[in-house]
């Protein structure tokens, strides 16, 4: 745990050279570390995302998360871009993974940069992170429940996507996949169909599915979440980040 660090709102460059608002947090103390890149879920670039970016800096590392809609209005009401973002079906994957490459680019530029870069996301935040460690150069990945990486989504469901397991075969680091037991997107059917594409492709990774608990259940700030689930998916994150990371 570090002693002191610096939060603040920044500018990055994301996908296509477009400017980005992101959330920084780093620790004060002296030394190299390594970067997470916090991807945050549909609801958007909120409170709650910010506090888990704090964390992140606290446990000594370098943590950015980017404002996938900065494009509706930068210092826009979270809430409001959320639903505008939403209307549109979401963000597009090749804008993401420019927009999660540019927060990658500008944590591995910094001083004290370790060097390695990694990310970590909530819901769709949680697709959207295995997307960009198949899609780029990384050094860890974090899933947090990413629905419809297995199936498409649901008619009338307002994320406009498609599955990416095909993707799987290219993914260039250590996969953590954190999930609920009564999550129905993704389901234990879906988290145990990505588990069986990913041992066939011969890729490294560890999964764990929590019993009572179902979707965003890290999530303090919304009636899912689950104090006895995070609590002890948290110091699996720590020790997953901590040998890829360091």
């Amino acid at each position: 745990m570090t002693d002191a660090m610096r939060a603040e709102t920044i500018r990055i460059q994301g996908h296509g050279g477009d400017e980005l608002e992101a959330y920084f947090a780093q620790p004060l103390d002296g030394g190299a570390f390594g970067g997470v890149v916090v991807i945050h879920h549909m609801p958007g670039y909120d409170e709650g995302t910010k506090e888990i970016t704090r964390r992140f800096a606290d446990h000594g590392y370098f943590a950015l998360c980017p404002n996938l809609y900065s494009r509706e209005g930068i210092g826009m009401d979270p809430a409001e871009a959320a639903a505008a973002v939403r209307e549109k079906g979401g963000v597009p994957d090749p804008q993401l993974v420019g927009d999660v490459d540019g927060a990658v680019r500008h944590l591995r530029a910094l001083d004290r940069s370790n060097g390695k870069a990694g990310t970590i996301g909530y819901c769709s935040g949680g697709r959207q992170s295995l997307l960009a460690g198949c899609s780029l150069d990384l050094d860890a990945a974090v899933d947090c429940y990413g629905a419809f990486v297995v199936n498409e989504p649901p008619e009338g469901m307002p994320l406009r996507v498609h599955p990416i397991v095909d993707l799987v075969k290219n993914l260039s680091c250590p996969l953590l996949g954190l999930f609920g037991a009564e999550d129905q997107h993704p389901s234990p059917e879906e988290t145990a169909a990505l588990g069986r594409a990913l041992e066939q492709a011969g890729k490294t990774f560890e999964f764990h599915t929590f019993e009572n608990a179902g979707h965003a259940f890290f999530a303090t700030d919304r009636p899912m979440y689950r104090p006895e689930a995070a609590n002890q998916a948290w110091p699996i994150v720590w020790n997953f980040f901590g040998r890829t990371l360091r």
